[in-house]
């Protein structure tokens, strides 16, 4: 894999650093929830909403199409009435429409299973040849339908990421993919990035963490120079120019 513009290799020793992580938020285990055509649709219909709208969506979906080749067929308009409350449903049914046809028309059958018989970085960009499939949506569907060592970037993956110091803050989610599997090791992807929302969900949240409870501040590039205090700095004075706003 080509180094990332940007992206310099990081001191972090993260298999340390995920061995400590995971004493306060366990170890996860791979269980597949999907196959990938699955993980494929259920992903495209999670983007921008909750897993609480989207599973029900994609089960409903699934209750009405249960062949892919009826999904397909179907059409947009059809496919977006049945996922309405998944939200952006015109956008979606699109989408996902698209990529089913499109899955057909390269595979002669809707099915992804070619995939495993490619390397890891090849199936990524097929799959981003899809329509309406980027980096983030690809990597879930080969890390949770087919074990690869990809790293799906989320909000809180990014945001933990940049503040260990693996990344630079600038370097932007997409790139992200790209940099964080050249700095962790392939058998630590999928604990990575599940521990690493886990982590920046309960503690190393956003716009504050909760560094007095944080168990690697020792290891935090943001925290040894002085981020939270600075962020705290910050967002008083956000509260104050807003109470003059009210005031005015």
């Amino acid at each position: 894999m080509a180094a990332v513009k940007g992206a310099k290799r990081s001191r972090v020793d993260v298999r340390s650093l995920l061995e400590r992580l995971e004493v306060v938020h366990g170890r996860p285990r791979m269980i597949a929830r999907f196959d990938p055509m699955e993980e494929l649709v259920s992903c495209i219909l999670s983007q921008h909403t909750s897993d609480a709208n989207s599973f029900p969506t994609f089960t409903r979906l699934r209750e009405t199409f249960p062949e892919w080749s009826e999904m397909a067929a179907a059409g947009p308009e059809r496919v977006a009435d049945v996922i309405r409350q998944a939200g952006l449903a015109n956008q979606k049914a699109r989408a996902i429409v698209a990529c089913l046809r499109e899955i057909e028309a390269r595979n002669g059958a809707f099915d992804l299973e070619p995939l495993r018989r490619m390397p890891t970085l090849d199936a990524r960009r097929w799959l981003m040849e899809l329509p309406g499939v980027g980096p983030k949506t690809a990597s879930i569907v080969l890390c949770f339908s087919m074990g690869r060592e990809t790293i799906p970037v989320d909000t809180h993956v990014y945001r933990v990421s940049w503040r260990l110091g693996l990344i630079p803050e600038t370097l932007g989610e997409i790139k992200a993919h790209d940099a964080l599997m050249e700095q962790v090791p392939s058998d630590l992807a999928f604990r990575y990035h599940t521990t690493l929302i886990q982590h920046g969900r309960t503690i190393c949240r956003a716009p504050l963490p909760r560094c007095e409870i944080c168990p690697v501040t020792d290891a935090c590039a943001w925290y040894r120079k002085g981020g939270p205090r600075k962020r705290e700095a910050e967002l008083a004075l956000l509260r104050k120019a807003k109470r003059k706003e009210v005031a005015a």
